[in-house]
């Protein structure tokens, strides 16, 4: 019998060496980018913290938060900037249009801040109906007129066929900080109580039924909408809300790990607190996904003091898009930077930050 060409020149074959073996995880160090990048997620942090932070690094970036506060003449201002490119372009529920100025307002609104001014920045591309256009624009000024604020400037650019996916939307905002109000991830500690402010999912669903032509035997409506007016009720409350934020890509999960790896707490949510709407619930359980993960668009997240939380929850169910509000946990000591679930079942699992997204281009 001839050797195997694949032992060692010996006698006797070498037990196998396992020193330097590593899992086969997914590979994360990409070349190029890839839709994960843009997902919300462990790419899109990674993308931001080792490529962005360092080209443009100062004191304003170091929160990551939605929107920077900067004093200007005495002022106190959140600016934000976001660029929309969902697909589809409408959806029940809004369109492109509506999420353009929803989403930064919402970004200045977590900041404590009352929206005034926004620009508009549209990116067309060659070929697309003006008919398309010119419903989109009036769907954006509609909802800037719904939301207070003034499309103040703007700019149009158009590209070449096959190279804008027909309609791309930058914003950027600006607003007036209330005295007093103090509205950051690192004010998180335990003992602080986490309200979400109405039911989850619905908008990456409404996108995926849409996208994807599934019948889930009902519509669902994605829950666009501006959450200024809300906040200003939850500050009339109290002017002492720890941390607020609106769970947009990667949904709720994201959005409370981010919170816990600022501020260094835990986070335990309860599941049978958790108001996910049944037809979200089923559709989920169709795709394989999780709501905790699912997209949003018209709710936020709260973490405040526990004597807070009775007027805070009090104040969100009284305003019209906050009557689903609910308590659903608490920050903790325990496992800081990282959020867990407590089952129906009494156990507990980990709610990790995914690696991308479960639905990408959403908003």
């Amino acid at each position: 019998m001839l050797p195997d060409p694949a032992l060692p020149p010996t006698s006797e074959a070498q037990p196998p060496n396992f020193d330097g073996w590593t899992c086969p995880l997914p590979l994360r160090d990409y070349p190029t980018i890839v839709m994960g990048h843009g997902g919300g997620g462990q790419l899109s942090g990674e993308l931001i913290e080792h490529l962005f932070v360092p080209a443009f690094s100062n004191p304003l970036l170091e929160g990551l938060t939605d929107s920077a506060v900067v004093t200007l003449g005495g002022a106190r201002l959140a600016f934000s900037t976001d660029s929309f490119v969902v697909q589809p372009l409408f959806f029940p529920g809004g369109s492109i249009g509506d999420l353009a100025v929803n989403g930064t307002v919402n970004d200045l609104a977590m900041s404590g801040a009352q929206p005034a001014y926004l620009s508009c920045g549209f990116i067309l591309e060659e070929g697309v109906e003006l008919s398309v256009v010119g419903r989109i624009a009036k769907d954006l000024g509609t909802a800037a007129e719904r939301a207070g604020v003034t499309i103040a400037t703007g700019d149009t650019k158009v590209v070449d066929t096959g190279h804008g996916d027909g309609v791309y939307i930058n914003t950027a905002g600006i607003g007036l900080v209330r005295e007093g109000v103090d509205i950051r991830p690192q004010r998180a500690v335990p003992g602080d109580v986490v309200i979400v402010s109405g039911m989850i999912g619905v908008h990456g669903i409404a996108i995926m039924s849409v996208r994807e032509g599934i019948s889930f035997g009902t519509e669902v409506t994605s829950d666009c909408a501006p959450l200024n007016g809300l906040v200003d009720a939850m500050l009339d409350a109290t002017l002492d809300l720890h941390v607020l934020r609106d769970p947009t890509r990667g949904g709720v999960a994201t959005s409370l790990n981010e919170i816990a790896k600022t501020a260094g707490v835990g986070v335990e949510l309860v599941e049978r607190d958790l108001p996910i709407p049944e037809t979200v619930a089923n559709a989920c359980a169709f795709l394989g996904l999780d709501p905790l993960y699912v997209a949003n668009e018209g709710k936020l997240l709260a973490i405040v003091a526990p004597e807070d939380a009775d007027q805070v929850l009090a104040a969100i169910r009284a305003h019209p898009l906050g009557a689903d509000a609910a308590i659903i946990g608490e920050c903790v000591e325990a496992h800081p930077g990282m959020v867990v679930t407590k089952t129906t079942f009494g156990a507990t699992r980990v709610v990790d930050t995914p690696i991308g997204e479960q639905l990408p281009r959403i908003c």
